[in-house]
C-alpha cells in the first residue's frame, strides 16, 4: 500500500503532499523535512530507496509486537527530474521496482498533460495534479499504470490547463526542454 506521495522542489519547498494513512499534522509536517532532508543529501550515484525514517515507522507500529504487520510503512522511493523530487511511502508490500514505474508514469502523464511540464504548472494548476495522481492512485491502491489511459481520463475530466503556445519553453525533460534546460526561465503567466 502506499502511504503518501510527495513532490519537492529543490529548495524543499512542498509542491505536492498526499497522505493515504492518517497522521498528526505535526507529524507529518516533521516527516516532510526529514524525508526531504534524507533525500537531498544523497549523491546522485546513491538507489533511490531509503528505509523509512524512525519518525513515522515508530508511530505506526502494530500494537501486538509478536504479530507481522504488513501495512506498516518502511520504504521511501524517489526520483529526482531536474528541480523536482517525486517521493513515495510506501509499505514493505510494494515493489520498489514497480513504484520507479510509477513515478516514472506520473511525470510522463503530466509532461503530456502540460506539454513540457514545469514547477510553475505543478503550483498554478494543482488540480491538474491531483487529479492525475488520482487516476493512478485511489486510496493508497494503484489502479492505473497506463499513461494513455491516466492522460486521457485527466483529459475526459477536463482538469487540464492549457498554457500559450509561445511559453512552454521548460519542462522536465521528456520531449524536448526539460526543466532546468534551455535556461531554465519560464515567462509565467
Amino acid at each position: 500500500m502506499i502511504n503518501a506521495v510527495l513532490v519537492f522542489n529543490n529548495n524543499g519547498q512542498p509542491r505536492l503532499t498526499k497522505f493515504y494513512t492518517q497522521l498528526d499534522t505535526s507529524v507529518q509536517q516533521r516527516l516532510i523535512s526529514e524525508i526531504f532532508t534524507l533525500v537531498a543529501n544523497r549523491p546522485n550515484s546513491s538507489c533511490n530507496f531509503l528505509p523509512l525514517p524512525p519518525l513515522l515507522a515508530s508511530s505506526s507500529k502494530s500494537t501486538t509486537p509478536s504479530e507481522p504487520h504488513n501495512d506498516t510503512p518502511s520504504l521511501v522511493t524517489y526520483r529526482h527530474y531536474a528541480t523536482l523530487y517525486f517521493i513515495i511511502i510506501s509499505t514493505s508490500t510494494e515493489s520498489p521496482l514497480a513504484l520507479l514505474d510509477l513515478i516514472q508514469v506520473f511525470v510522463e502523464a503530466l509532461d503530456r498533460l502540460f506539454e513540457n511540464v514545469c514547477e510553475l504548472d505543478l503550483i498554478f494548476n494543482f488540480e491538474t495534479l491531483h487529479a492525475t495522481l488520482s487516476e493512478m492512485i485511489v486510496g493508497g491502491v494503484v489502479v492505473e499504470t497506463g499513461l494513455e489511459r491516466v492522460v486521457e481520463g485527466v483529459k475526459a475530466q477536463g482538469r487540464v490547463a492549457k498554457r500559450p503556445v509561445n511559453e512552454g519553453k521548460g519542462g522536465l525533460g521528456f520531449g524536448g526542454g526539460g526543466l532546468g534546460s534551455g535556461g531554465g526561465i519560464w515567462a509565467g503567466r
